[in-house]
């Protein structure tokens, strides 16, 4: 039907749908939705408006879409183990926004890790509305280790005294100790906020302890490892919290839910509470430990020393003083293995630069590779990087990758 509709638009989803096929998905944020999944986003739900929540909506005809947001909420609040669940925010930014504007007002001290040393942009970055409305102050990981040094962030905390303390990553390959941060949030009066956007897979999974009881609000995507439509989720246990978090979800920061995201939602949470997505969680973590000991064979720094979740940086510096982020992640898409460049701690180079290396194994798990394959992609990858993007190993190393991904398809 597109392509008599619209050819243009049908080539790009042609071309689309070869190269995710034929590509290793390394992104530590990306992932392959099922076809349900996939189905549920094109489905009828995205004619209509349903401004409000279900019972209470400020349109008529929203029968089924109330059907569909209640499935989306009861699976979330029972896969979290929470008992409420906000699913319309768009995104895990309008998400943060939400609960930002729930907990805090406008000048309120903040404390979170930047950027730069593994944190998100919606945590405190200046041309963030996080950075432009409240008064942000960071904690920073460890310089020996790069870890969270929770002793520092306690002093931290008592010298600022902020009103909201930030726990949850897009670029921290470690385990979260969210019982800590409670513990230090109580100390000084602040509300405590996991972002478990990249974990939230892991954590419905059993692989990465719970933010709950110890969070008083949780915000978290719905793709990367939690395998769903790219969209946002807010969680808390606390009733008052989560009165807070509705009103500034709707009416306060957006207007119709994009209610065909919402029920591929529903879909995946069902997808997530399903034993299998245990065992998917579990290897997820085992091939990012894998990959991790193989690129430590193959002579590559990684921060921290490894893994404990999804991701993993690589630190290239060692490699060569003069290789980039940026040269990596080009020589490694012209070989089919799609990464994205990310800052190390401390980093000398500017974002668009970088001296490092984000990867994550959510995507490739999904298309049933095991440790033995992530050895595999391993010495895939030192080989283009060694070659410095030498053409001929880049188009052999192309040919391997098309037929590993031959042998494991697509969710179908």
């Amino acid at each position: 039907m597109m392509e008599q509709a619209d050819p243009a638009v049908a080539a790009a989803l042609r071309g689309e749908a070869v190269r995710q096929a034929e590509t290793l998905e390394l992104i530590a944020s990306e992932n392959h939705v099922s076809p349900a999944v996939m189905h549920a986003m094109g489905t009828w739900m995205t004619n209509k408006y349903a401004e409000g929540y279900p019972g209470k909506r400020y349109y008529g005809g929203c029968e089924y879409h109330d059907t569909a947001e209640n499935l989306a909420r009861d699976r979330a609040k029972e896969l979290f183990g929470c008992r409420f669940a906000n699913v319309q925010p768009h995104c895990g930014a309008n998400a943060n926004i939400s609960a930002f504007m729930a907990m805090c007002s406008p000048g309120d001290r903040i404390l979170s890790l930047p950027i730069k040393s593994g944190g998100h942009l919606s945590h405190g970055l200046k041309p963030n509305f996080s950075g432009t409305f409240y008064e942000i102050h960071d904690y920073e990981l460890d310089a020996e280790t790069e870890r969270l040094d929770y002793d520092h962030i306690a002093t931290r905390a008592r010298e600022v005294q902020p009103r909201m303390i930030i726990c949850g990553y897009s670029a921290y390959p470690r385990t979260i100790d969210f019982a800590k941060f409670r513990a230090i949030a109580d100390e000084v009066g602040a509300v405590l906020m996991a972002d478990i956007a990249h974990i939230a897979g892991l954590v419905a999974g059993g692989s990465h302890p719970s933010p709950f009881p110890h969070a008083h609000v949780v915000t978290t995507t719905t793709h990367k490892t939690l395998r769903g439509p790219r969209g946002g989720l807010i969680l808390s246990d606390d009733e008052e919290v989560a009165k807070k978090v509705d009103r500034k979800v709707f009416p306060g920061s957006q207007g119709g839910p994009l209610m065909h995201m919402i029920t591929a939602k529903a879909v995946a949470f069902g997808e997530a509470l399903r034993p299998s997505f245990r065992d998917y969680a579990a290897a997820v973590v085992a091939n990012a430990k894998a990959l991790a000991e193989a690129l430590v064979e193959h002579g590559y720094r990684l921060c921290t020393g490894g893994t404990d979740n999804h991701l993993l940086l690589v630190d290239l510096q060692p490699r060569s003083a003069d290789l980039t982020g940026a040269d990596a992640e080009a020589w490694l898409e012209q070989a089919g293995i799609i990464t994205n460049k990310n800052g190390i701690p401390n980093d000398p180079r500017p974002p668009m630069v970088t001296s490092g290396l984000r990867l994550g194994t959510a995507a490739l798990t999904t298309r049933g590779l095991d440790e033995s394959h992530m050895r595999k992609i391993a010495t895939m990858l030192d080989r283009v990087v060694d070659s410095q993007g030498d053409a001929a190993v880049a188009a052999e190393v192309r040919g391997d990758v098309k037929s590993m991904c031959a042998a494991h398809p697509l969710p179908h």
